[in-house]
C-alpha cells in the first residue's frame, strides 16, 4: 500500500511482441537497479518534489507515541526515498546508454497515446522509440502502439494511481532499448500522483488538452511545476471552445518559469514535427 496517496503498489509487466502476450512477473530489472534494499550509496534524482521527500515528523508525545498522523509522514518519507533510490539506479542505467527517457503525463483523455501512435509512425524508427505503457488495467493502448510500430511494455498497476521506480526498471528490462533512443514512459492518467514520484526519467513532458479548461496549471502547480515541456494537445478543437491560450501561457509561466509550452494536434499534425525535433535535441547522443 502505497502511504502518499493510498493506492495499492503491486504491479505486473505484460510484454507485447511476436509470440503474443507475455506474463514477465518482475524479476529482471536494469543492472543498477537490482536490489530494492539500501545499498548506502547516494544517487542523483534530479527531480525535487515540494510534496513529501522532507518532512519534520515532531517528537512523540511524552510516553514515547507517534499519533497518526506522525506515522503515516514516516511511512510516507521511507516509500519515497526507495523509491528515489531505485530512481537514481534507473537514471544511471539510461544515461551510461545515452537515453533519453521521457516520462509523459496528463490527465485521462488528454491524447498521450494518439500522440504516441504518430510519434511511432512517423517517427519512430528514426528514434529508436520505445515504450512502457501505464494502465490501470487492460492492454488496449499498448496494443495501439506496437500496431503503430514501437515495441511497448504494458504496466498494469491494478488499484495503483501512478507508476513508480520498481516498475520501470521491470520494464526496462524486458525492452531493454537501444543505445541512443528515445524511451516514453506513459505514465497512469492522473494530474496528483504521478508527480510526486521519480521514475529516474530525463525528462517531464506534460499533456494539457483543450478541451479540459484553461486552469489546470494553478488547479494542479505540483505536476506542472515539474515539467520541463507542456503539450497543448487537441488545439485544432480551439475555435469551438472558451479556451484562453494567453491565460493558460501566464499562468503556467506564474508555476514554472522554465517549462517550455508547445502547441499541438495528433489529429491534424499540427506542432509535431517540432516535438520531434525537441525529442532529437534532447536525446544524449545528439547534443
Amino acid at each position: 500500500m502505497c502511504a502518499t496517496c493510498g493506492c495499492d503498489g503491486d504491479a505486473g509487466v505484460r510484454v507485447h511482441g511476436p509470440g503474443g502476450l507475455a506474463q514477465d512477473h518482475g524479476a529482471g530489472r536494469p543492472r543498477d537497479a537490482r536490489h530494492d534494499h539500501d545499498t548506502g550509496h547516494q544517487h542523483d534524482t534530479g527531480h525535487q518534489h515540494d510534496a513529501g521527500h522532507q518532512h519534520d515528523t515532531g517528537p512523540a508525545d511524552d510516553h514515547g507515541h507517534d499519533d497518526g498522523a506522525s506515522r503515516t509522514v514516516v511511512l510516507q518519507q521511507k516509500v519515497l526515498a526507495k523509491n528515489d533510490r531505485l530512481a537514481g539506479r534507473n537514471r544511471a542505467w539510461l544515461r551510461e546508454r545515452g537515453i533519453l527517457a521521457v516520462n509523459l503525463m496528463s490527465s485521462p483523455g488528454a491524447g498521450k497515446t494518439t500522440l504516441l501512435e504518430r510519434t511511432a509512425r512517423e517517427a519512430g524508427a528514426g528514434l529508436g522509440l520505445t515504450v512502457i505503457e501505464g494502465d490501470q488495467e487492460t492492454t488496449l493502448d499498448a496494443g495501439r502502439i506496437e500496431s503503430a510500430g514501437a515495441a511497448v511494455v504494458q504496466i498494469n498497476t491494478g488499484a495503483g494511481c501512478h507508476l513508480d521506480a520498481a516498475m520501470v526498471a521491470r520494464g526496462l528490462a524486458a525492452l531493454d532499448p537501444r543505445p541512443g533512443s528515445v524511451l516514453v514512459i506513459e505514465n497512469v492518467g492522473n494530474l496528483v500522483c504521478p508527480a510526486l514520484f521519480d521514475l529516474g526519467e530525463q525528462a517531464r513532458v506534460v499533456i494539457a488538452s483543450v478541451t479540459e479548461g484553461a486552469d489546470k496549471p494553478l488547479k494542479y502547480p505540483q505536476m506542472f511545476r515539474a515539467a520541463d515541456l507542456v503539450l497543448l494537445s487537441k488545439v485544432d478543437l480551439l475555435p469551438y471552445l472558451d479556451f484562453d491560450t494567453a491565460r493558460h501561457a501566464a499562468d503556467l509561466k506564474s508555476v514554472s518559469p522554465r517549462a517550455e509550452i508547445l502547441p499541438v494536434s495528433a489529429t491534424t499534425g499540427e506542432g509535431v514535427s517540432a516535438w520531434y525535433d525537441w525529442l532529437r535535441q534532447h536525446t544524449p547522443t545528439t547534443r
